[in-house]
């Protein structure tokens, strides 16, 4: 008998204001997921975790935190994926580096898993939806600037209604 699943995904959440805003670019895309998954910046994407291994996992999750200092994040224009993938993102403009050193953490050990594209820390604002929404995204949120103090990343459990929800934060240097 396998052990019971759940999908999960870790990421840095946007805080207020700005993640309103940014659910407002998804919604306006049309994106299907703008009310199902918080805006975020992955640090590790949708995966299966056997319950077994779910201590393990929050014990990797806790460590990470604990050796790494909060940072200043600063989100600022658009870019996109194409035409490799439909996606267009706001860009992460400062705190790249603090961004790719959690994922290179997180991703490892109980949570090891391989990815299909390089590590880019960003922030969906269209995903998978018609060109012409895609592009709209874009150009509406050039002018988009973002600056926030990174204190936590959160582990989010994926619901059988689809959305993500938060399921616990993990604070930086908190030791």
């Amino acid at each position: 008998m396998t052990s019971p699943v759940r999908t999960i995904g870790v990421a840095i959440p946007i805080p207020e204001p700005f993640q309103t805003q940014l659910v407002d670019f998804r919604s306006a895309a049309g994106d299907p997921l703008a009310h199902l998954a918080p805006p975020h910046i992955t640090l590790l994407p949708p995966t299966s975790l056997a319950l077994e291994s779910w201590d393990d996992a929050l014990e990797q999750l806790t460590r990470v935190a604990r050796g790494a200092a909060p940072f200043e994040l600063e989100l600022r224009g658009t870019g996109t994926f194409r035409p490799v993938t439909d996606v267009v993102f706001v860009a992460v403009a400062r705190g790249i580096s603090q961004c790719e050193q959690l994922e290179k953490l997180v991703r490892c050990g109980a949570l090891r898993r391989d990815v299909q594209y390089p590590y880019h820390p960003h922030v969906t604002i269209a995903h998978s939806v018609a060109e012409t929404a895609l592009d709209e995204a874009y150009e509406s949120a050039a002018g988009f600037s973002a600056r926030f103090h990174v204190t936590h990343f959160t582990l989010y459990l994926h619901g059988a209604d689809s959305r993500w929800r938060p399921e616990v934060d993990f604070v930086l240097g908190d030791r």
